[in-house]
């Protein structure tokens, strides 16, 4: 702390006269003093000198053992360039990528006493990239039987073709839950809807591009869960174009739905028929 009792700084003193003295490393024609701050360049140029020395005497091994070579005498495996700087390459930007993740999950162990920071979404189940069967087609005939009335069966629901095991909530969409109308059925219409009991079909047409965008939603929802997983497509006869399109729902006979969150806490509400609008419902749970 002497800049505070001497703000100008002190006054360059001279080398002693025993004081030794080398040279500059960025200028030959200098000469400086070993003290604290020259010292790593100081060491730099050491190393470095020390560095040409041992590819010099590489330089002679290599010329004497070409030299042996062309005499037809036997010699060993060529020499590598001790001085030569080793590229990273592919395994060496693999062990990082080990040794970053390896820091990663050990941090989260440390921070939150989860390796995976807690995490717990559908990216860390084997089953997203292991799926069991997700090729699997179904009928229409086929897929009822796994309606949860035969607890020995996984129970699948099914929106806008694609088929889901969703037998880690059979609390839900299991008999007696409030969503079993859904459960060995493509009730895609009633996602857009809300008629859970007469608009259990796969039949879209007539609904506007709000509901078109509500049953997206739930087919984002289902491939995004972390429980639920996909196992296969059912396939529908085609639809008559003349047949009738289901009638729409009446809102004054709508009653309100527990989602997953509700059930959990306990909470019973009357059984439904319908339900509201899917723009009143854009964020609840299934």
């Amino acid at each position: 702390m002497s800049w505070i009792w001497n703000p100008s700084g002190d006054v360059p003193q001279l080398p002693g006269p025993t004081e030794e003295l080398v040279e500059d490393p960025t200028d030959p024609s200098r000469k400086v003093r070993r003290k604290a701050a020259n010292q790593p360049f100081l060491a730099y140029k050491e190393y470095r000198q020390k560095q040409e020395q041992e590819h010099q005497a590489w330089l002679l091994r290599k010329k004497e053992r070409e030299e042996k070579l062309s005499r037809g005498e036997p010699v060993g495996p060529e020499e590598r360039d001790p001085t030569a700087e080793e590229e990273v390459g592919f395994l060496g930007l693999l062990k990082f990528i080990v040794y970053l993740l390896l820091i990663i999950v050990l941090a989260g162990k440390f921070f939150t006493g989860s390796f995976l920071w807690e995490y717990d979404g559908k990216w860390v189940r084997l089953k997203t990239y292991l799926p069991e069967n997700n090729g699997r087609l179904f009928s229409e005939s086929y897929l009822a039987t796994f309606n949860g009335r035969d607890e020995n069966k996984p129970l699948y629901i099914a929106i806008d073709g694609d088929v889901y095991d969703v037998s880690s909530n059979r609390r839900t969409y299991g008999p007696g839950g409030p969503y079993r109308h859904m459960a060995g059925v493509d009730a895609a219409r009633s996602f857009a809807t809300g008629c859970f009991a007469t608009h259990r079909t796969h039949d879209l047409r007539g609904l506007s591009e709000e509901q078109l965008q509500s049953v997206r939603h739930w087919k984002r929802f289902f491939a995004d869960h972390k429980t639920y997983f996909k196992v296969g497509r059912v396939l529908h006869p085609p639809i008559d174009p003349e047949s009738a399109i289901p009638e729409p729902c009446e809102p004054s006979k709508a009653h309100a739905q527990p989602t997953e969150n509700d059930l959990k806490r306990g909470k019973k509400l009357p059984e439904p028929k319908l339900l509201e609008p899917s723009h009143n419902r854009e964020h609840a749970e299934l």
